[in-house]
């Protein structure tokens, strides 16, 4: 046997592809099974193990014995399914952090959702005129624009749009008011001007 092993052994060396295909017949199904204690898979151990045989039939190391070579198989199967995992773990917890990260932003977007249908229906609860001047306010028109469209002087605009403000704030509380008019109303502006629309003091530059 030690004869026959030996014989194995330099044909292993010498590349011959009757020696690889006693290597599968030898050692595949022993090294799938090994693998699988690790990996969990047999597909996965397949895989490695067939890996390893190609390392072995491209690669340049030569091997002493036949106790040495199944000793290299072994340790060779087992780095590979160690990576493997490794591997694995470095998906798992990037899958996680994108499906955390999704969660998240569905969870933003349901949230302005909400703020643009409760904003919408406070505002349909206006006067007729001061809702439609709050409107073309929210589309961006200034102040000027507005008295045109409507047929009001500035001063009206700006009166029905403060009136709509205090309204607003009225009907959903401070906290939120300050969120829905950060996020819809004041983009761009300086931080003061929230303390403007709460009604301490209005400025005209803000179109207030």
């Amino acid at each position: 046997m030690d004869d026959l092993n030996s014989i194995f052994i330099r044909q292993i060396n010498e590349k011959q592809e009757k020696a690889f295909h006693e290597l599968f017949l030898r050692f595949f199904n022993y090294l799938v099974v090994y693998a699988m204690r690790r990996v969990q898979r047999r597909d996965v151990a397949e895989d490695i193990v067939q890996e390893v045989f190609v390392n072995v039939w491209e690669g340049d190391k030569e091997f002493n014995s036949y106790v040495g070579f199944r000793a290299f198989l072994y340790n060779a199967v087992a780095n590979r399914c160690m990576d493997y995992l490794k591997h694995q773990v470095v998906e798992d917890r990037y899958a996680a952090a994108v499906m955390k990260e999704e969660h998240e932003w569905d969870e933003l977007d349901m949230a302005e959702e909400e703020m643009y249908r409760e904003l919408h229906l406070v505002v349909q609860e206006l006067p007729e005129r001061s809702r439609a001047v709050f409107e073309l306010h929210l589309e961006g028109k200034k102040n000027e624009e507005i008295a045109q469209l409507l047929a009001l002087s500035v001063l009206t605009v700006k009166s029905y749009k403060k009136n709509a403000m205090q309204y607003l704030r009225k009907r959903l509380g401070d906290a939120h008011f300050l969120l829905l008019v950060g996020k819809f109303f004041l983009i761009g502006y300086p931080l003061f001007v929230f303390v403007v629309v709460l009604g301490v003091k209005y400025d005209h530059r803000y179109g207030l």
